[in-house]
């Protein structure tokens, strides 16, 4: 058992707390037949990166603002095929309220949709597409989920599914597990240690403002 200790825990959203991946799918997929552009192009980049950078990197002759407004707004009304991910809800209640926060890709239309319609309460902090200039992989989500949190980036420990995610988390300096619920373990081994569900992560105190984060049965 490997045992990491920290003040804040930061989740990516999308893989980690909610399986969206249905949804997600579904909704690129039909945006790129839309485009004329090739499925499996857009569905290699999608995962764990801002809409906007995706459609920027597929379709440049596209006006990105607007599209983005229009597919997140279709995934934000899709729920076929979300679900909470086990072991999320009594994850996050383990947590004291205060020591974690969501930063995700998505925009806050999409992400405050996907909390509710899981039943996970809406952290205090919530770092979304629009919060930064700069997506993951590129350090700033996850740096500006510390500053709003009050934590040192060395003090975070982050929750990741997607390789982009786990480069920005560790570009901030912070500590990452990565969970195999949408990449394979090979995929993950950038993390500091890899897990293949949320229900091997417990939580405890470890003195004031501490916590101690137990991975049971780690890659």
């Amino acid at each position: 058992m490997l045992t990491l200790n920290c003040s804040a825990i930061l989740f990516d959203l999308d893989g980690v707390l909610v399986d969206s991946t249905g949804s997600v799918d579904r909704q690129w997929r039909a945006w790129a037949r839309e485009q004329g552009i090739d499925e499996q192009k857009v569905i290699d980049v999608a995962h764990g990166v801002r809409t906007i950078e995706v459609i920027r990197r597929v379709a440049p002759h596209i006006h990105a603002e607007t599209e983005v407004l229009r597919l997140e707004q279709r995934e934000a009304e899709d729920h076929d095929g979300v679900f909470v991910m086990p072991g999320a809800v009594e994850l996050v209640r383990s947590i004291p309220e205060g020591q974690w926060a969501v930063v995700t890709s998505g925009t806050r239309l999409l992400a405050s949709a996907r909390l509710q319609w899981a039943g996970l309460p809406l952290p205090r902090v919530l770092v979304t597409a629009e919060d930064v200039t700069n997506g993951k992989p590129h350090p700033e989500p996850y740096l500006r989920g510390a500053q709003l949190m009050g934590a040192k980036p060395e003090d975070c420990l982050v929750i990741e599914d997607a390789p982009a995610g786990i480069q920005s988390a560790q570009a901030g300096g912070m500590k990452v597990v990565g969970l195999t619920s949408t990449y394979g373990v090979h995929q993950l081994q950038a993390a500091d240690a890899v897990v293949k569900k949320l229900a091997q992560v417990q939580v405890r105190k470890d003195g004031p403002g501490r916590l101690a984060v137990s991975l049971q049965g780690h890659e």
